[in-house]
């Protein structure tokens, strides 16, 4: 029974009340595995440390803020009162990897003020969790002090091993670099400026971006991010190797000489530390979504998860382009006959796509490319008003195909490409939902490929930081829920505002198709299941049949088996999960695409079985609507042998288990599309063997009999 409420229920309420004074400086998860421990230094400075079964991982770490004309804020602190408070609650997940959430922790929250002439005051409130624990700064009203302009946030890390780090640069403006992997005192983000395959890039510190991933040699596994970023700069991480200490530095804009602006009241997003024994417990954490604030939106059943296709692979290839070929005349786009005939968002091409999906259990249809504006959407400085989000091209008749679209069952989604020229969205965007609005369109995909428009800003800072969450709050009102690519990162506000569904924020599937560096190597997805995805879901586009596309791109392919592509549909979590290659390559291998077709997408519950950072993982989720199990295994250019006992299935059932494997002869590049399917019948005493190959995965489909 599929269930769209969203609420918290109580388990303990006698707990919801127990705030209390406290003379303590320090707070445990409610397992008392870690400890958090507060306190200020000789001088007044704040800093905390933070520990696992009683050893330091975070040593002795300094808070603080630094101000635009005033003082900084972060020595000659005393503490005014010590509170602390137990939460043991739970709530459900209208969609997601599970249904019931449990959210526990214990809170400590430290109120300080200036022994100064300023008397500034702020808190700085400490949640732990038995997986790990997020902190924030809190600024009260108080008198004298009604804005805050903040040049940086005085953060530290301080750590006491030299992990193996999985990292990308802390980019100011893009999240789609490959991952390194090296000791956190080797890692050199400036290197990293100049890269070929990216639209534009700024990198101004040896930094990171959040999620860092990091493991120790006693097999501890750390993932620092942040949660509930609103109204605030983006962080990133700045590295000094030397000491094996990390630092914020907000991601700041060339229009002001501060980073954030803020009236009083008001917190700063969460500094998460995801805390666990080995590579599983990361992604079957729920830190991220559990310190955002609950649903405020109430009911969003009208987002329905789904699997979707759509014209956007074919681009990509080259096969058809974006643009219809129409000319700007007295600042509008007209059809001057020039038209070049490789418009791909026509309305038969689009009709094509919505009958195969409409015969093989897919709910939706991305159409990209449909509305004028393509002409001049990247590289032009004038790109402002050049989008135009109501008006299609000559032969997309948008009334004709979604009245096809809704005769067949199957839901177009809008795309809204906005050249990241800020302002001629935000102008549109009340049309532009009320069009979708209108046509019962309920699921957007938003684009921000280029340079931000205004000059000078960045898609991570403050500025953007609202304009994507405006756009999220804003769709509300018209039953959309959005797709950002080129996003703000994810920081679990999909909690909050439940209809903010995916998001890109990754070096995804297109690179593939056009990156001159041989696209995404076979470690790529290995490693962002345990860094990215930590932070919420991803629009990866995974299912290219076509592994090769020779005909097409000789210099390019996808560099995984296609059983591994298959196994992405479970691996690589997101509530819209696109059938992405083109469907004369699915109608020529019906025996593959029968697993797209079978796959859930909205999930009662998940469980990681194994893995292992950048090698291999492998999940098994269960589906709401009809409890049937699924399962996804990856690994990286090694291949592998895994043992999974099936004890995740119910107990006293048995399943017809249909196995998607790599066959014996699969190689991610050698022999990618070798695929043995087998069926065998199981239970919840059994165990299989999963025979990976190189760069291969293996996807199975658990069907209770």
């Amino acid at each position: 029974m599929r269930t769209n409420r969203f609420f918290t229920v109580l388990v303990l309420i006698s707990m919801m009340s127990c705030e209390k004074n406290s003379t303590s400086k320090g707070i445990s998860s409610p397992d008392g595995a870690i400890q958090v421990n507060f306190d200020l230094d000789d001088q007044g400075v704040p800093f905390y440390m933070v520990l696992k079964d009683g050893s330091i991982v975070i040593d002795r770490s300094y808070l603080g803020f630094e101000f635009k004309d005033v003082p900084m804020l972060k020595s000659g602190l005393k503490i005014l009162k010590i509170s602390t408070t137990s939460i043991d609650e739970s709530w459900q997940m209208p969609w997601g990897e599970q249904l019931e959430v449990v959210n526990r922790y214990n809170e400590l929250i430290i109120e300080l003020q200036e022994e100064t002439d300023l008397k500034r005051q702020f808190n700085i409130v400490f949640r732990v969790y038995d997986d790990g624990l997020g902190f924030r700064y809190e600024f009260p009203e108080q008198a004298g002090w009604t804005q805050a302009f903040i040049v940086e946030e005085q953060t530290q890390f301080n750590l006491t091993e030299d992990y193996k780090t999985f990292w990308i640069p802390g980019d100011w403006d893009i999240y789609e670099h490959l991952y390194n992997t090296t000791k956190l005192s080797e890692i050199d983000a400036i290197s990293k400026r100049d890269h070929p395959n990216l639209a534009q890039t700024y990198i101004p510190n040896n930094a990171v971006n959040t999620p860092v991933t990091m493991v120790g040699e006693n097999g501890i596994h750390l993932s620092f991010h942040e949660a509930a970023l609103v109204d605030y700069s983006g962080m990133t991480l700045g590295i000094d190797g030397e000491n094996l200490s990390m630092r914020s530095i907000l991601v700041g804009s060339e229009n002001q000489d501060f980073k954030v602006k803020r009236d009083l009241p008001f917190h700063t997003p969460w500094r998460s530390i995801q805390i666990s024994n080995d590579a599983p417990g990361l992604i079957e954490s729920n830190l991220i979504v559990n310190l955002n604030e609950p649903n405020k939106i109430g009911d969003v059943s009208w987002f329905k998860p789904m699997k979707y296709t759509g014209v956007w692979w074919e681009m990509h290839l080259n096969k058809s382009s974006w643009d219809y070929g129409m000319e700007l005349v007295d600042g509008k786009w007209t059809d001057t006959g020039k038209a070049h005939g490789r418009h791909g968002a026509t309305t038969e091409n689009v009709k094509r796509f919505i009958d195969f999906s409409a015969a093989n259990n897919i709910g939706g249809v991305l159409v990209e490319g449909w509305n004028t504006g393509w002409e001049r959407w990247i590289g032009f400085p004038d790109r402002e008003g050049v989008f135009d989000f109501i008006t299609p091209y000559p032969d997309y008749d948008i009334e004709e195909v979604t009245r096809y679209a809704k005769e067949k069952g199957v839901e177009i989604i809008m795309h809204h490409e906005t050249s990241a020229a800020t302002e001629t969205y935000t102008k549109q965007q009340d049309s532009a939902y009320a069009l979708m609005q209108h046509y019962g369109m309920h699921a957007v995909k938003s684009g921000y490929v280029g340079k931000i428009l205004p000059d000078g800003e960045y898609h991570h800072g403050q500025y953007m930081v609202n304009h994507y969450n405006h756009a999220i709050e804003n769709a509300v009102k018209y039953q959309v829920a959005v797709n950002a690519h080129e996003p703000i990162k994810d920081t679990g506000l999909r909690r909050t505002y439940p209809n903010a569904i995916s998001r890109e924020g990754l070096r995804g599937q297109e690179f593939n198709a056009w990156a001159s560096d041989g696209g995404n190597p076979p470690e790529h997805l290995p490693i962002v299941a345990f860094t990215r995805m930590l932070s919420g879901p991803i629009d990866f586009t995974p299912g290219i049949f076509n592994i090769k596309f020779d005909e097409y791109k000789e210099n390019n392919q996808v560099n995984t088996t296609l059983a591994q592509q298959l196994a992405l549909y479970v691996v690589i979590y997101s509530p819209v999960q696109m059938a992405a290659d083109l469907v004369e390559h699915y109608e020529a291998n019906p025996t593959a695409l029968q697993f797209i077709k079978d796959v859930g997408v909205d999930w009662q519950q998940s469980k990681v079985l194994n893995g292992e950072v950048g090698d291999y993982v492998t999940i098994a989720r269960q589906e709401r609507e009809t409890a049937n199990w699924f399962l996804g295994s990856i690994t990286d250019e090694n291949p592998r042998e895994l043992s999974i006992k099936l004890d995740f299935l119910d107990e006293g059932a048995t399943y017809k288990a249909l196995i998607y494997r790599d066959g014996d002869n699969a190689h991610w590049n050698n022999n990618p599309l070798d695929l043995m399917v087998e069926e065998l019948n199981v239970d919840s005493n059994s165990e299989i063997s999963l025979n990976l190959a190189a760069g291969g995965g293996c996807a199975i489909s658990f069907i209770k009999e």
